[in-house]
Parts: structure tokens; sequence; C-alpha cells
């Protein structure tokens, strides 16, 4: 008999819903079944309203079995005995490949893309390649002092790589100002090691430094994602990446400000060292030396950056205008009118011939005898890169990945960042290339759903660096500045607000680490800041971990509930001398290490707030208990210690049991000797069969 079909007798299901019961009479119960298993029939093969028919999709194998069901109903409503179907065998998925889409996510949705994206991610692709040129461009020439075409590549090339390895649907991958910053003080900083020698290539060195920086970045980055250390992230705290990004952006200012003034030729002359220095000599000359024409051309297309953008905010209900790249607009328009008034002819610096060729030959071993004798020099830059460039790259993917809903994996972004940088320091003088939170805000905005629109982008910047290039022979320098000036504005714009909020939480450490970042960045160096803070911020954590999270317990009136004394007011210590402490967290060698200290603290003073001068408020417990039901894990180090801290106290004579321990700490206990030193006794279920067994104890002790 079928368990799950109507046994003779039973009403069946009609095809309303109702359950329609047999009727005595034979003969109506042999047409009443056999109408209706031909109307069920009639209706699943047909087709009627309310139900599903074979042209559903997905219905046809639930539609075969009903019909194989009604088959097998009698003429007398029973079900009719068959022998069950043969079970399909059980086929396993292909776990290998399975294991290369996981890692390489692009083995899965390239093969699965639908046209229907296409549209969207083509109109991403153009608008971020619109803004991407500009700013490649003047991050390479502007602030990492290199040739204009090593910042397209880098635009393109580590672009490619992500979106084959990487996570993030709309992440986009290219250089940022901070990290290109970083780049041309490591430069200026070799070329100038040595004021009474210059090196007989300049170009040549640049090209080096900047080729080796990139090749470390991406293999430090790369064996960060290998080894699983994407936790990394919540190390460092976002206010010390504001108070860096803030300092970075003045910086930028100062350094932007020069060529905006028409100062270069007279900086390379007085050649000012730190962004004080070079502040100083901006107000110092800045009457008396500055390139009028350049001035003018500058803050002309800064102001008319500055007004198409608030004009775009202005009509965000209008896709058409709110989509015009302003970067592009303001960069067509100079060229066209340098050249037409041919301002060069009268002192402005433009951009020029761009050779291809990068060190003569396209392509190069980034490890070679040319860059292997700065390779030293500057792995502290290639380290600080890599931190700031990875936390930036995975805000911006965790923006998109909640905003989209989807999940990312930082192991496997760290894996896809650091190979886009390795196979990009093959072409040379490459600059480090991470994601940004603003391009990747707008890829998502004008419709960008998968890596196709950074295919796309990184397309349209390969064919800028053969075809583009030449064109922008009478682009002004200063208005590559102008550009950058308006990524200096966009980063400053959250400082702001962030300040406000910490101010309204109270959170003094995190503003205090904030300032610290910034003066530091500020006035002394870009690496002392960072490392700085990233100093500071370890010993937080350090600190915070190493303080073993513990409470009081205490019993509700009239319950057997057991809760902390800190947290509801109900609960009180009833029995005097005895203390229970509950741990809340694992212990390990970190939190364990001032696990007695703490105990004492926590006898002599309770939860209240107090100085080491004072004097205690409790009394030293006879009884000690520990609830252990958040503990899920000991290491052997904790063991070691806890197995001293209970020596301790079996020394004082004090009473010591121990409820809720799990499987795992119970068997570290006792491979470690503690139970046979506690003795069977200590070990209750739970704080109430303890507390049994010390008031048993107590009446025993009372004398008569």
């Amino acid at each position: 008999m079928d368990p799950d079909g109507p046994k003779s007798g039973e009403p069946i299901a009609s095809t309303s819903g109702r359950l329609t019961p047999h009727s005595p009479t034979p003969g109506r119960a042999l047409s009443g079944h056999a109408s209706e298993a031909s109307s069920l029939r009639h209706m699943y093969t047909q087709g009627t309203s309310g139900l599903r028919t074979p042209r559903t999709p997905g219905t046809l194998d639930e539609q075969a079995a009903l019909l194989g069901r009604l088959d097998d109903i009698d003429l007398y409503g029973s079900i009719a005995q068959r022998e069950p179907p043969p079970r399909p065998p059980l086929v396993r998925k292909n776990s290998n490949w399975a294991k290369v889409k996981y890692y390489v996510p692009s083995t899965a949705w390239i093969p699965e893309y639908s046209w229907s994206l296409l549209g969207g991610d083509l109109l991403a692709g153009l608008t971020v390649a619109s803004m991407l040129i500009p700013q490649s461009v003047s991050y390479a020439s502007s602030l990492a002092k290199l040739s204009p075409v090593t910042g397209l590549f880098s635009a393109s090339i580590p672009g490619i790589v992500y979106a084959l390895l990487g996570t993030s649907r709309q992440l986009n991958v290219a250089p940022e100002a901070a990290l290109s910053l970083l780049v041309g003080q490591a430069v200026d900083e070799i070329l100038h090691a040595d004021p009474h020698s210059i090196p007989a290539n300049p170009n040549a060195v640049s090209l080096a430094v900047a080729t080796v920086i990139t090749f470390q970045v991406g293999l430090i980055t790369f064996l960060l994602g290998i080894f699983r250390l994407g936790f990394l992230d919540v190390v460092l705290s976002r206010a010390l990446l504001r108070g860096f990004v803030t300092a970075v952006a003045i910086v930028i200012m100062v350094e932007q400000l020069i060529p905006m003034f028409g100062l270069t030729e007279l900086e390379h002359t007085l050649n000012p060292q730190s962004t004080l220095d070079k502040f100083i000599f901006i107000v110092d000359n800045l009457f008396s030396h500055t390139h009028r024409i350049t001035a003018i051309i500058s803050f002309s297309a800064l102001f008319a950056l500055v007004l198409l953008r608030s004009f775009k905010g202005a009509f965000k209900r209008y896709w058409w205008i709110y989509r015009v790249p302003e970067v592009l607009v303001v960069v067509i328009i100079s060229t066209m009118l340098s050249a037409e008034f041919r301002w060069d002819e009268d002192g402005v610096d433009v951009l020029g011939s761009v050779p291809i060729n990068t060190d003569g030959h396209f392509v190069n071993f980034p490890l070679r005898r040319t860059t292997l004798r700065f390779l030293r020099r500057t792995t502290s830059t290639a380290v600080l890169i890599s931190v700031v460039g990875f936390l930036d790259s995975i805000v911006a993917a965790k923006q998109n990945a909640t905003r989209f809903g989807y999940s990312i994996s930082p192991n496997r972004e760290l894996v896809a960042l650091g190979a886009g940088n390795i196979v990009a320091s093959f072409v040379p003088g490459t600059l480090p290339a991470y994601g940004s939170i603003t391009r990747s805000k707008v890829n998502g905005d004008v419709g960008g759903r998968t890596q196709m629109a950074s295919l796309i982008c990184s397309a349209l910047v390969l064919l800028a660096i053969f075809f583009l290039l030449p064109w922008l022979y009478f682009l002004p320098k200063c208005v590559l500045g102008s550009i950058i000036c308006l990524v200096v504005f966009s980063l400053l714009a959250e400082a702001p607000h962030d300040v406000k909020f910490y101010w309204r939480m109270r959170a003094w450490i995190d503003l205090l680490l904030m300032s610290l970042t910034f003066f530091f960045t500020l006035f002394w160096d870009v690496e002392v800041g960072i490392m700085v803070s990233l100093v500071i911020s370890l010993l937080l954590v350090v600190h915070r971990s190493s303080r073993t999270r513990m409470t009081i317990l205490g019993r509700i009136p009239g319950t057997d509930k057991w809760r902390s004394i800190s947290e509801d007011a109900e609960a009180g210590e009833e029995v005097p001398g005895v203390l229970i402490v509950r741990i809340r967290e694992n212990l390990d060698f970190a939190n364990t290490a001032q696990l007695k200290e703490r105990l004492r603290r926590l006898e002599l003073y309770g939860h209240d707030k107090h100085h080491p001068s004072e004097e205690p408020h409790r009394q030293y417990a006879n009884v000690l208990v520990f609830h252990m039901a958040d503990v899920d894990s000991i290491d052997a180090s904790a063991v070691q210690i806890f197995r001293e801290l209970v020596e301790t106290y079996k020394g004082r004579g004090v009473g010591l049991y121990i409820t809720h321990l799990k499987g795992g700490p119970r068997e570290s206990f006792e491979l470690a000797g503690l139970a046979d030193l506690l003795g069977e006794r200590a070990f209750c279920r739970d704080v109430s069969s303890a507390m049994t067994l010390i008031e048993q104890s107590n009446v025993r002790e009372r004398p008569l």
C-alpha cells in the first residue's frame, strides 16, 4: 500500500480542495471516482484556471507524478498496490569544478551571463572609463612623477585580472591618489638621496622604483590572501583610515597647488621636502613668481569642474544629465582651447608627446638588475600601500555587496588584487592599483551589475593608450592638477561627518587615533603617520583582547535563575563568601595572562569602578564557582595558567567548583591533571547543583 495515499473507505481530495466522502452505493462510487479521476486528468493536461499546465516551467515532473497517482485509483476509490519505483542513484556534484568556480569566480558568472545585463554594464564601463582615463594620467604625471602612459596601463591590466578573480561585482580596480602619492614620494626620495649627484637617467630610475614597488605590493597582497589573513580589516579602525585619508588629501592639495600656480620650475630649484616646507614655499612665491596664465587656466578648470558636479547633483532625476562625465568634458574643452590659442607658446606646460614604450621593452620581468637594487629601500612603502589599498578596497567591496545583496570573500579579494598588481608589474612603471569607493559607487549607480563593466572599462583604457594620447598633446598639465583637487574635495567631504559622529558618541580614543594619524601624516611623513597609527591600533586591540570578559552572578529571588548583578538589579549574592563568576568567552594565552589579577579585583571591588589605591569594597571569597557555559575552547597556555590559579586558590583554602563545563574544555582539564587536582565532586552540572553542595558543606562544618 502507498503510505501517502488515502485508504479504502476514506475521503479523497476533489479538484476544489474539499474532501468528498465515499458513497455507500457501489455504482455511484464507480461513476463518481472514475469521472473525478478523468476530470483531474483532463484539467492537468488541458489547463484549468488556478492549476499549472505542462507549459508552466518546472512543473512537468509534478504533473507526471500526479497523473501516475490518478492512474492508480481503482474503480472503488482505493489505491492499487504496486511496487514503489526504484530510487535514482545519488549523483555527486563535480567537486573539482566547484573548486574552480570558487577560486576563479569568472568561470561561474561568464557562462551564465545574461544579455539583459549588457546594457547597464556597457553604460557603466563607458562612464567609469571617462572618469578613469584623465584621472590615471593625472595620478601618473602629477603625483607619481611618471609617464602618463604608466597610469593608463595601471588602470587597465589590474582591472582585467581582478574581473576574472574578484568576488565583488561592482569594484573598479585602478590607481588611487593616496597610493600614487606614496609611489611619487619614494621616487623623489631615491632620486634626491644624494644632493651632490643626479642619476644619469632619472626616467629609468623612476620606472624601476615604481615597478619594484608594484611587484612587492602584489606579492604581499597575494600572500595575505593565500594565508587567509583577510580578517586584518577588522584590526584597523575606521578612525585610523579617516585620519590618514584626510591628511593625505591635504598633502595632495599642497602638491597640486605648485603646478596650478606655475611654480614647478622654481620648486625643482629650491627643492622643498616636507608638506609644511612646500606650503611655506607656495606662500612665499605666490605673488612674486606665479605664472598668471597657468593660474587662470587652473582655477577656471577647477571652477568648471565644481560647477558641473553641482549642476549634475541638482538634476539627479535626469539620467542623461547625471551621467555626463564632467572630468572628460573639461579635459576635451581645455585641450581644444590650448591647441587653438597655443597656450604652450605662452609658457603653459602641456602634456606633449607621450611615448608608449616605457623602458625600451613593452614587457619585462619585474625583478631584474635595474630594479633589484631598489628592492630593500622600497619594501616599507610597499607594505604601507598594501595595507591602505586593501582597507580601501574591502570597504568599497562590502558597501556594494550590502547594497546589491551578495557576499564577498576578503581572502579571495586579496588574491585577486595581488594577482592584478603582479601581472601589471611586468609592464615597466605601472602603479599599484586597488579598489575605489567613489568609482565603484558610480559603477553601481549607472547600471554595472557584473565585472563585465570593468572588462569594458579596461578595454576602453587600453584603446586610449594607442589612439587617444596623441589627441591630448596640448592638454595643460595644470588642468590635471585641477582634476586631482576635485578628487581631494571628495576625500575631505566625509571627514566633518566622522568627527561629529565620534564627538557625539564620546569616542575619545577614536578621535585621538584619528588626530594622531592626521598630524603625523601631515607634519612628519605619510609613512610615519600610518605606521604610528597602526602600532597604536594594534596595541589597543591587544589591550582589549587581553581583558577576560567576566561577570559576577546572583540569584533572582524565588527562582533558580542566575543573572549578572551588574545587568539585573533583582539578582543578588545570597551566600556570604561565595563568589560566582561567569567567564563569557573562550580562553587563550592572550586573555588569561591577567586572569588572576582580574579575579582579585572582582573579589575585592566587584564591578565598581575603582582606583588601585582605594580600600577594598568586599572581602576575599571563601568559595569560588566558575560558570563556564560560554567557554567552547581553551588552549594549552590558558589551561596551564588556569592550573596555576587553581593551585593558588587551593593553597589559600578556597573551595572551587566548575559548572556548565563543555566536552572540549573538560578533556583539556583532564589531560592537564586539573580534574584530579580538583576532584570529581568539583564539577557540577549547573550553578544550583554547586550551591547545594556548598550549603551541605556549610551545614557539616557548623559547630554543634
